[in-house]
């Protein structure tokens, strides 16, 4: 399966939940390749730090985007694309490739509209493909005290894309995850909150990737132990 994490504003988590996912993946067992298709290349030296066992690569063209990611998706269970923080051809490549579209998107009304314009190429793709790639959208940076509103709900469902129970919380820790070369659930517990939210999470997305029933902080302690 070909995953991309796709929005085309930037600042809005698309590294963090590609990381992330990448890691879980692999700790369910899965072989998983990141293929870092931003500008920035943040993604990509994060995983080679946090977990250097995942395979990483640079595609930073459309047509290097449509030619290897399908040979990358016949190596590996998964891949995980991070994609650019702008409406460009790199994104209508992507998404032309992709199997599932996460669309990360912070908690207020004003994102939450402008998804309207920012999956256009989305739709332009679900049109080319018969639906594919299927989509949902993940509420990113939400205050602890956050509670989705049912204006949210219309909006998103005026976009005919699905929306995860399941938020990303803003904390902390997720931004020092990078410069600790880490991801939420080796970073103790002080991470604990965010290593549970994002698992549950991720087992929301992709129930069929599950193997482990326990979440994989608690796995990471049960085998240091």
């Amino acid at each position: 399966m070909i995953i991309v994490v796709a929005n085309s504003k930037g600042g809005v988590g698309k590294s963090t939940l590609a990381v992330h996912l990448a890691a879980w993946l692999s700790e369910q067992g899965h072989r998983v390749t990141l293929a870092d298709c931003d500008t920035q290349q943040s993604s990509s030296e994060w995983i080679r730090e946090s977990r250097p066992d995942i395979k990483a690569v640079r595609l930073d063209n459309p047509d290097t985007i449509l030619n290897e990611l399908p040979s990358l998706a016949q190596e590996a269970d998964f891949v995980v694309a991070d994609g650019p923080g702008s409406q460009t051809e790199t994104s209508r490549a992507l998404l032309l490739r992709a199997d599932l579209a996460i669309v990360p998107c912070k908690a207020s009304m004003l994102e939450v509209r402008a998804l309207a314009k920012a999956t256009d190429v989305l739709r332009q793709a679900q049109d080319i493909r018969a639906g594919i790639p299927k989509a949902v959208i993940v509420l990113s940076m939400v205050g602890k005290t956050y509670r989705l509103t049912k204006d949210m709900k219309d909006a998103a469902a005026a976009l005919s894309l699905p929306l995860a129970s399941k938020a990303l919380t803003l904390r902390q820790i997720y931004a020092d995850a990078p410069g600790q070369g880490a991801v939420v659930w080796t970073m103790g517990a002080r991470a604990r909150e965010a290593a549970d939210e994002v698992d549950k999470l991720f087992r929301e997305i992709l129930p069929d990737a599950v193997r482990s029933k326990q979440p994989v902080e608690r796995v990471k302690r049960a085998a240091a132990t």
